[in-house]
Order: structure tokens, then sequence, then C-alpha cells
């Protein structure tokens, strides 16, 4: 019986929850087994508003993709965000211990703790010590220290905190189904595992990762981690809008919104020999919407082009006006710290015309992301919106949080408890009443 090491992940969001399974393959890379993406109750604004209801949410998402990849989970890394995640940046100085002044990775160990003893209120935690960069004696900008000759070592590492309370909700939400939690991974930094290109790092540049209810950035200077936030809006603020201005119901703005994004712009310009009047009618026919093709109740005419310009773009302005306020706040835009721009992931991403307006905004260059270097189910999730699932699958794999399962399906994992049990009690029984 072969044995396989399994890694999971969930990304529970405010709107989806996405689930992922996956093996190791011989070579060290990832291979998605199984997936699941299911609506998300019980939470706002990525925090749990209903323990219940994201318990049932996160046990239909495990229990759909454990049955598509053939394997029970015991363990998963699990995503989080929210308004309520901070960021601080700290440096530690240690002695190095040994005679010969080499640097070993107890002192690396040593120095990274050093940094990680600050102080903090009693209703927060730490989720992530990084290593910016170390300095040995007066040498400054060294990524790995180990083997170096020194006296004084020093490092700079950034600190992501959150609150006590949502976490040990979360992991109490994870636990109940029988599930341990290898880590919490901040999505944002989730994201930017596989969103991100080392080159992208090393020159400077932002990830923005937009979920529904909220928006999480990080960004990288010089290669090393620099800033973390995330702010109190989303994707669904811009369905909202749709919903106020057309005067249709939530879900069908939803669907309007999507319909946008796959059907947003048509060839509009002349045809050859085209007359001036023909031009103009198909240019509004091309403009209307068919509420029909988008599957909503609506009898007033709907023009792209005033749902995009008018109702969306206006909104999707106000997010990026906010992420370049965080970024100026955190003294990121001067100097020319992040020339690679902001890459995009996240569900809200593939929004209408959003990279258009977020170059306008940013002044920067703006790409979006998707998982690419992953085997398995990959066009399924070759998408914006699985860029923190899968970066939590990677990050897993980093760490080693990894599960070792029989290839075999455990499928006595999905049968009722005390089944054979019953069974054999219902046999002995009706034996019982047959036999004198």
């Amino acid at each position: 019986m072969s044995k396989e090491q399994i890694i999971a992940a969930i990304d529970l969001g405010s709107d989806k929850c996405t689930t992922l399974i996956s093996r190791v393959t011989e070579l060290g890379k990832l291979q998605v087994l199984g997936f699941s993406v299911v609506p998300s109750r019980g939470m706002k604004r990525s925090m749990i508003i209903d323990l219940e209801q994201v318990l049932n949410t996160v046990t239909q998402g495990l229990d759909a993709a454990e049955r598509m990849a053939g394997f029970s989970v015991k363990s998963a890394v699990i995503s989080i965000s929210g308004v309520h995640i901070k960021y601080k940046n700290s440096k530690g100085v240690v002695a190095v211990a040994s005679a010969d002044q080499e640097i070993v990775h107890s002192d690396v160990d040593r120095v990274i703790e050093a940094a990680r003893a600050v102080s903090m209120p009693a209703d927060r935690e730490i989720i992530h010590v990084i290593p910016k960069d170390f300095k040995v004696d007066s040498q400054e900008g060294v990524k790995d220290p180990v083997g170096m000759t020194g006296v004084r070592l020093e490092a700079e590492a950034h600190i992501i905190t959150g609150l006590t309370t949502a976490m040990r909700n979360l992991e109490k939400c994870i636990s109940d189904m029988g599930v341990k939690v290898d880590a919490f991974v901040f999505s944002a930094l989730a994201a930017s595992q596989i969103a991100l290109t080392e080159t992208e790092k090393e020159l400077g540049a932002v990830l923005v990762d937009i979920g529904a209810g909220t928006t999480s950035i990080t960004a990288y200077v010089e290669g090393a981690l620099e800033f973390s936030a995330v702010l109190p809006i989303g994707a669904k603020h811009i369905t909202q809008d749709i919903a106020l201005g057309c005067r249709i119901p939530m879900d069908d703005a939803e669907k309007l919104k999507l319909y946008l994004t796959d059907n947003a712009f048509d060839d509009m310009r002349p045809n050859p020999g085209e007359s001036k009047i023909d031009f103009t009618k198909r240019k509004r026919k091309l403009d209307a919407i068919d509420p029909d093709k988008v599957g909503i109740a609506h009898n007033d005419f709907l023009s792209k082009k005033t749902l995009i310009g008018g109702i969306m773009e206006p909104r999707v302005r106000e997010i990026f006006k906010l992420v370049m306020a965080e970024l100026d706040k955190a003294d990121l835009l001067s100097g020319n710290k992040v020339p690679a721009g902001l890459v995009l992931t996240g569900g809200g991403s593939m929004t209408a015309s959003l990279v258009e307006v977020a170059k306008k905004v940013s002044n920067l260059p703006v790409r979006l992301a998707s998982p690419e270097d992953i085997e398995g189910l990959t066009e399924d999730i070759k998408k914006p919106n699985f860029a923190v699932a899968v970066g939590l699958l990677d990050f897993a794999l980093k760490q080693g949080n990894v599960t070792t399962v029989s290839e075999d399906f455990d499928w006595k994992s999905f049968l009722p408890k005390d089944l054979f049990k019953n069974i054999i009690d219902k046999i002995k029984k009706t034996t019982k009443t047959i036999l004198p």
C-alpha cells in the first residue's frame, strides 16, 4: 500500500469558501486532486458572525473536495484576513555564540526570536514573523547569514498580527470538523507566494487581493516584505452600487456584474462602407444588455456603458484611491520603491475595466495574476480568484505542513458512525427472532 504526501488548504472568504486538496509529486511540485467552491455563509468582511453557518459552509466544501480527491483530510492550512490584521517592523540583536564566530542556524533562530519580542496588547497575537534582512557587524542587506563570520548579528523582521478572538473562533470551527489547523496564513501573503515573481519582489511590487468584503495588501521592497494591510471594502460594494443604481435585487446585481465582466466591450468600430446611421444603430444594439441573457427580470433599458462607466468605475476608483492612500501613508510611493507596480488577484480583480482604472489611479504598471506553476486540475483553478488557495498550498509545502496518508480512498470516514455495529446488532436481533 503506497503512501502519498497530502496538503489541504481552506480559503474562507466573505462570499465563497474555496477548498483545495493536493499531493506532492516526486519532483516536489503540487498536483491538485480535488477542489470545491461553495457559497460562504456566516461571514462578513472576512470575520465570523455566525459560527454554526460557517461550520456548515466549511464542512460542505471539505466534503466535496475530499470526494473528488479520494482522500480524507486530517489537517489543513487556513487563510485569515479582516481589518483586524496589522503589521509591525521590528529589529533584534544577538551575539554570535560559537567560539570561531561562525554564524549557524541557531544564531539565526535566536535573532528572529529577539525581533519577535515586541510589546503587544493582550487581545492580539502574532501570525507571521518574516525576516526582511540581516546585518552582520557593519555589513547590511545580508539575506542569508549562515556560514558567515561575525561578532554581532542583527535582524529586521516583518511581524503580522491578528485579533486573538477572530483566530480562536476560526480554529474552533475547523477543529469541530475533526481537522487540525496546521497554520493560519494571511491571505495576501499566501497570494503573493504564487502571484509575484522574484524579479517583481526585488524591484518592489504591491500585491492587491480584492475579495468580496475586503481588499488585502502586501508590499515588497528590495525582495523583503515591507507592508501589510486590509481595507474594509471589496467587490460586494460594486454589486451593491449596481443593485441601487438599477433598482434590482443583490442576486440579480451580482449576475449583471459577472455578465459585464465576461461581455464588457464588443467591437464598436465602424465597418468599411457602413453609414453613420447604421453604425449608430449597431452601436446602440451592442451597448444594450438583454436581461434574458443575464438571467434577470428587468424592463428598463440597460446600457453597458452607463453601468461600467457610471456605476462600477467610480467604486473601483475609490478602492484604488484607498489602496494608494495606505501605500502613501507607509511612505512606499516616494523614491520609486515599487516600480514593478500593482499585481491584482482575487475574484474582484476580474471586474470589468478594473485594470484600466487601476492604471489611471496609481500611475503604475498593473497586471492580473493567476496560479501558473501547478499540476492537476489546472484549467479549473488557473484564475485570479484561486490565487489565495493555491498560495496556501505553496506556503504549506515550503513550511513542511504535509500529511502522509494511504493512497487508497478512506471510504470509512464518509460512512455514518457505528454503521457496522448497527448492522451486526440488527442481524443478531433478526437471528434471535428466527431461531428457536
